[in-house]
C-alpha cells in the first residue's frame, strides 16, 4: 500500500466547507481531483493534508487562511465614486464584475458594498481570510517513480520528459 508523499500523483474526492458549514466546493459529482503533491497545483494546506494518506482513507482537515488563499488584503479593496464607473452595469452586493487591466488582461472583482454614491470593489480571492474545512477521500496514489518512468511520455511528447 502506497503512502502519499511529495512528488506522487494523487486523485482525491473532497468537499470544502466554511466555518458555518456552507459548502463552497465539492468533487462528489465530478471526476476526482488529480494533482502532483508538492507542485503547488492546489492550496498549500490541501497539499500538506494529503501527505501520509493511503488509498481509501478519508480525513477531515481544517486549513487556516494563511495556508489557503491568504489573508484579506485591504490594498485590494477600493471604494470608487459611482459616477466614475460605467452606468450600464448593475452593482449588486456579492456579484462579480469582469474588469480589464490597462494591459488587456482580465480579472474579476466582487461588489462588496454599494450606495447611491459609491461602490466598493474587492479584488481578493472570494475565500481569502477564511478558514476552510475539507473532507478528503483518497481514490488513487501513483508513486513518483511510476509516473516518471512511463514509456508513453516520450512517445506522446510530454515536454517535461523530453528536456
Amino acid at each position: 500500500m502506497f503512502v502519499a508523499k511529495k512528488g506522487d500523483t494523487i486523485k482525491v474526492h473532497y468537499t470544502g466547507t466554511l466555518s458555518d458549514g456552507t459548502v463552497f466546493d465539492t468533487s462528489t459529482d465530478k471526476d476526482p481531483l488529480s494533482f502532483i503533491i508538492g507542485k503547488q497545483e492546489v492550496i498549500e494546506g490541501f497539499d500538506d493534508a494529503v501527505v501520509g494518506m493511503v488509498r481509501g482513507e478519508t480525513k477531515t482537515v481544517i486549513i487556516p487562511a494563511e495556508k489557503a488563499y491568504g489573508p484579506t488584503k485591504k490594498s485590494l479593496i477600493e471604494t470608487l465614486d459611482r459616477s466614475s464607473l460605467p452606468d450600464n452595469i448593475h452593482y449588486k452586493v456579492g456579484s462579480q464584475i469582469e474588469v480589464t487591466n490597462k494591459d488587456g488582461s482580465l480579472f474579476y472583482v466582487m461588489v462588496a458594498a454599494a450606495t447611491e454614491e459609491e461602490i466598493t470593489l474587492d479584488a481578493n480571492h472570494p475565500l481569502a481570510g477564511k478558514e476552510l474545512t475539507f473532507e478528503i477521500h483518497v481514490e488513487e496514489i501513483t508513486p513518483k517513480k511510476v509516473v516518471e518512468n512511463n514509456p508513453l511520455d516520450e512517445i506522446l511528447g510530454r515536454p517535461d520528459v523530453l528536456q
